[in-house]
Formats: C-alpha cells, structure tokens, sequence
C-alpha cells in the first residue's frame, strides 16, 4: 500500500480527448489524484463538479488535478461534457493504476463481495513524493479538505 512520504509512482494513461497524459511530465508542480468509481453516479459527478468549481484556486497554489476510474475515454468524454468538467479524467480501463495506488479493493455491499474502486485522494509535491493520502473519501467536504492541506504544504 502506497502512503505518505512514498514516490508516486509514474503511469501514462489517455484523457478524456484520447491524449497521452503522464504523472512524471506535472513533475515542478502539485498535483492532486484521485481516484473515483465511476462517471456519472451522483457521489463521482458531484467530487468532480467540486473539483471543477475550485479548479482555480487549484491552479493559484500551483496544483494540476487529475482524476482516474476504470472507465473509457469515450464515457469520460460524455461525462465531462455533460457536466463541463474541467479537471482532467484519466481512463485506467486495464485497473493496472487503481492496483498500483492500491484503491482496486473488495468490497461488500448488501452482502455481495466484488472488486471497485475505493475513493481515495493522493496529494504529489512537486518533486514527486506523496505528501497525503485520503482513503475511503467521502465527498461532502473533501475538496476544501484537499485545497487546504494544499495551502498548508504549498505555503
């Protein structure tokens, strides 16, 4: 499990225009990755209308946010023109970067056991390194949460 003080650890996955986008190529700047269920359930697309109405102060402090579930290019492409998203939506189809930040988890719901994704957020300095971790994210909040812990390391 990877955790604070750790490496991020490099991927390359497209966005939701079908582009190559690469951890390693924010390196200078803080990004903010998290990881989310799926496109347009009511819990994913309000973290990511959050998201995109903060995207500013985001960008002020330095901070790309990227945000990543099993889903296509194409229903993240409908789903940010759906909701004018603007953060950047990452589609990780094969689950080989939900595994390696270890958020593909089983998990149980009315006593079904599958795998999924666990809301989780990652906050990367500039130099790479994993400054906090959110697991098991709830939505209400979380966004100012990750903005001010932000603030805080930024400063």
């Amino acid at each position: 499990m990877i955790g604070e003080g750790e490496e991020a650890p490099n991927f390359c996955l497209p966005d939701q225009d079908g582009r190559e986008i690469c951890l390693d190529s924010f390196r200078g700047r803080w990004v903010v990755l998290y990881f989310y269920p799926k496109d347009n359930t009511k819990g994913c697309t309000q973290e990511a209308l959050d998201f995109t109405s903060r995207l500013e102060d985001f960008q002020e402090l330095g901070a790309a946010v990227l945000g990543v579930s099993p889903d296509s290019v194409r229903s993240h492409k409908k789903f940010a023109e759906k909701h004018g998203l603007k953060v950047i939506l990452l589609s990780d189809e094969s689950k080989d970067v939900l595994k390696m930040y270890g958020v593909w988890k089983l998990k149980k719901r009315y006593g079904r056991e599958y795998y999924g994704v666990e809301r989780s957020t990652f906050l990367i300095d500039p130099e790479g390194v994993i400054r906090k971790v959110w697991r098991n994210v709830r939505v209400k909040g979380h966004v100012e949460e990750v903005l001010q812990a932000l603030r805080e390391l930024a400063s």
